[in-house]
């Protein structure tokens, strides 16, 4: 592992103008381009919250104090324990330490480069170093990655395979995992039990939660209604039956009071009769 201290150069170096671009093409292919971008989005949206972990991509990364042609820019890279804002390049002796994992999409231009800078990374303390192969032309398997041992020298990562077409590792310095899935690469977070989505991706889970929020609601309002409107309609036949009830007691009360009437005035002409 490379020290800090040998990589900086005399004072007078300080004002040399480190460019912030390489003049390289950011992505060759539509595959190389989204699973880079998504990456270097949904890692940042993941870390979003702490303030000392930085997420960037494509970004030059300077390693050697004075010399402008000791950069390196992987696809995507997390820094632990540097503060979080925007950056023209990183320079490694300014931070204090090289980037904790970096990811890199293998295109056909970059992934022979992508092999060669695995002993940089090793030199600068990467402590994992992880490569996705989105076409499957170039890596001997679409996903791979490596640790950093003591000794300072990458160890494989050991993988699990689910089916033959999925493949997971596991990122202890980021406390995530890459999961290879139907040919896409997607980060998952197992303590959430969540995969990390891009803003996107995020926005359109909120639509869909109050979307379904708003459904939920209006199930409920409509399931109230219906039980609003059945207790109705059992109030109203029981106060139909009540009021048919009452009027048959009614109808039975005049009913009686007629017939005894009508027993007294036949008691009474049959008293007249006796008399007469």
């Amino acid at each position: 592992m490379v020290q800090l201290s040998s990589l900086v150069s005399p004072s007078n170096v300080d004002d040399i103008e480190y460019p912030s671009e390489d003049g390289l093409p950011m992505a060759e292919s539509d595959a190389q381009r989204k699973s880079l971008m998504y990456c270097v989005e949904a890692l940042g949206l993941h870390f979003d919250r702490d303030p000392n972990i930085y997420v960037s991509g494509n970004l030059l990364i300077y390693y050697e104090k004075g010399n402008i042609h000791k950069s390196v820019a992987p696809d995507a890279f997390v820094v632990l324990g540097v503060p979080k804002h925007d950056r023209l390049s990183y320079k490694i002796w300014q931070e204090g330490k090289a980037p904790d994992v970096v990811i890199e999409i293998a295109s056909k231009s970059t992934w022979q480069k992508d092999i060669e800078n695995r002993k940089l990374y090793a030199r600068l303390g990467v402590k994992e170093y992880f490569q996705f192969d989105p076409t499957g032309e170039y890596l001997d398997s679409r996903l791979l990655g490596h640790w950093l041992d003591d000794d300072g020298t990458y160890q494989p990562i050991a993988s699990e395979t689910p089916n033959k077409d999925s493949i997971i590792l596991e990122s202890m310095v980021l406390k995530l995992e890459l999961r290879l899935e139907v040919g896409q690469l997607h980060l998952y977070d197992p303590e959430r039990g969540e995969y990390l989505l891009t803003h996107a991706e995020a926005e359109a889970e909120r639509r869909r939660e109050r979307a379904g929020r708003m459904q939920a609601q209006a199930q409920g309002i409509e399931e109230r209604t219906q039980r609003l409107e059945e207790r109705s309609k059992r109030l109203q036949a029981e106060a139909k039956a009540r009021e048919a009830e009452a009027k048959a007691d009614h109808e039975a009360k005049l009913r009686a009071e007629l017939e005894a009437r009508l027993r007294e005035l036949e008691a009474q002409l049959a008293q007249q009769k006796s008399n007469s």
